[in-house]
């Protein structure tokens, strides 16, 4: 009897094994040695019988030995100042914090007025929170209070890559430089329109900002739509992971080179057993300004949303949200390619703002300690508020003495 099994792609920390019934087990077919296995790992697990092994015992004999030092909680609470919530304006998308003169600063999305859909005049009305957007900036003493100090990336002019929309951006320091990354979107704005990355740079962070003339990064070119018709789910052919959009782009040096993180769209993205088919890849450059060229091993995730990505040991940490089979995970990386899932936690804030000031090598999360997310009090209106996190290391029930 033929024996099968399903092995997840290179990278994955997980072999999924398909268990073998009965008949199976008498031929040997499917038969793993886990004769190695110590007795004080099986009761850790809670394995009785090394003879009677199910898929998921056998997955869990394989898990590396993790530690809980990547298992962490979040809780959110409202912003003061120019950040707390204001009828009638957007703001969301959180850059990353950093720290300067004295002051911490952010940048993020803004935009004014209600969401149209696709089925007004598009050329005039608005598609979604984030259209007709410009990239604004503000600043805090202690992180709680926000002053909103004015745009800092504005659309381009009509005709250009970045005509309709500048959004979704995140900030780099390099050199004494400072580079914000971020989606544009030239108009019209249609179901399938194929967004871009473009790139600003300053001397300090008050600006003023220099443009990219062109874009840093576009969606792969080897999608087909089907017939004429603006709909995102017919296709001919999908195309590459990222044919269809390229999201929440975040720059990080990383082993004397620029790590352009991204969120791939594909066109004719399907729903499957984990969500919507999100997935992440990068770019990487010799130079900031790039020229960005996409990995061969892209893509670098199976799941994800907004790219949340630090420097740690040398390698690369990530947090997994919203999309996807490994959803609500933080995976790290030795090369900043491949991943490895250290811990599934309970779900994370949307659209992490990171605080780059975190001494980052501390401790595997703590760069996530505090910072900025966005949150929506419906689909029209979104706004900036904080998180902050906690390792979590016990359990305890309500009126149970702790057991740490």
């Amino acid at each position: 009897m033929k024996c099968i099994r399903k092995i997840l792609p290179i990278g994955l920390m997980v072999l999924s094994l398909v268990g073998c019934n009965e008949s199976e087990k008498d031929t040997g077919c499917c038969k793993d040695d886990y004769s190695q296995v110590t007795d004080a790992e099986l009761d850790h697990l809670g394995i009785t019988n090394r003879e009677y092994l199910s898929a998921a015992s056998k997955r869990a004999l394989k898990w590396p030995k993790h530690g809980n030092e990547w298992f962490i909680e979040f809780e959110v609470y409202d912003l003061k100042g120019d950040l707390a919530y204001e009828e009638g304006v957007v703001r969301r998308d959180p850059s990353a914090i950093i720290k300067y003169d004295g002051k911490y600063f952010v940048w993020y999305s803004r935009s004014t007025g209600e969401v149209d859909g696709f089925a007004g005049d598009i050329e005039t009305e608005k598609v979604f929170p984030w259209d007709r957007c410009d990239i604004w900036y503000a600043t805090s003493e202690d992180g709680i209070t926000w002053k909103e100090e004015g745009p800092a990336v504005l659309r381009g002019a009509k005709g250009e890559y970045d005509d309709r929309s500048v959004f979704t951006t995140e900030i780099m320091v390099h050199d004494g430089k400072y580079y914000l990354c971020y989606q544009t979107v030239k108009s019209p704005y249609v179901v399938r329109v194929k967004n871009q990355v473009g790139l600003a740079w300053a001397d300090s962070p008050y600006g003023p900002w220099t443009k990219s003339k062109e874009p840093i990064l576009s969606p792969a070119d080897n999608g087909v739509w089907a017939g004429t018709e603006d709909n995102r789910f017919n296709v001919e052919k999908k195309g590459d992971f990222d044919s269809h959009k390229v999201h929440d782009p975040c720059i990080i040096p990383y082993n004397d080179k620029f790590y352009l993180y991204y969120k791939g769209e594909q066109m004719g993205e399907e729903i499957t057993f984990g969500g919507r088919q999100i997935r992440h890849g990068v770019a990487i450059a010799d130079n900031p300004k790039g020229p960005y060229v996409k990995s061969p091993y892209n893509p670098i995730s199976n799941s994800g949303h907004e790219i949340c990505v630090w420097p740690y040991n040398g390698g690369v940490a990530s947090l997994i949200t919203t999309d996807g089979p490994e959803k609500n995970t933080i995976q790290w990386s030795t090369d900043g390619i491949n991943f490895e899932i250290m811990s599934s936690i309970p779900g994370a804030p949307h659209a992490i703002g990171l605080n780059r000031t975190a001494d980052n090598e501390k401790e595997p999360t703590e760069v996530l300690r505090w910072g900025l997310t966005h949150e929506y009090k419906d689909y029209n209106w979104q706004y900036i508020r904080g998180f902050r996190s906690w390792r979590k290391t016990s359990h305890t029930a309500i009126g149970e003495e702790s057991g740490e």
